[in-house]
């Protein structure tokens, strides 16, 4: 998500309204479901969906994009590392945000500074990216590596309950 929703008091999670939460439910089941049938279920018409969801996307609120799943195109081997550093946690993310097998970033609090998730070919290719491109970085001073065995949920329906 990028931005940010300002809040404004009453209307719960990022001052959304019962009716911005319907129509980001119904998008997150299924986001290409035509404006007209949103409007059916939470009772507006179709401009007034397509109002909504425009202005939802502009504050920064949500987004619609397509979701893919690694293991269909081709990348066998996914893993989330842990990242000790020294200096600016900052810095250090923006220079592991270059690298193309890391599609998740979150600067953290506890024993790692960064969690980041990477997605890769195979094992090589998850010990070339470890050893070669993250170990290499200056800031970096420990890592810690979660393999990931089978994937169990991943869903995207947060943050209108």
């Amino acid at each position: 998500m990028s931005g940010q929703a300002k809040h404004s008091g009453g209307k719960g999670a990022a001052g959304l309204d019962d009716v911005s939460k319907a129509i980001i439910e119904q998008l997150q089941q299924d986001g290409r479901r035509p404006y007209g049938a949103i409007g059916k279920a939470v009772g507006l018409s179709e401009g007034a969906v397509r109002q909504r969801v425009q202005r939802l996307i502009e504050t920064g609120v949500m987004q619609i994009v397509a979701v893919t799943d690694p293991l269909t195109l081709g990348s066998s081997r996914q893993a989330m590392i842990g990242i000790r550093c020294s200096g600016d946690v900052e810095l250090l993310a923006d220079e592991l945000a270059a690298l193309d097998e890391i599609g998740y970033i979150v600067i953290t609090a506890g024993s790692f500074d960064l969690l980041v998730e990477v997605v890769c070919e195979d094992d090589d290719h998850l010990l070339h990216i470890i050893n070669k491109r993250i170990r290499q970085l200056p800031a970096v001073t420990g890592t810690e590596v979660f393999v990931y065995l089978r994937l169990r949920k991943q869903t995207y329906t947060w943050g209108v309950r």
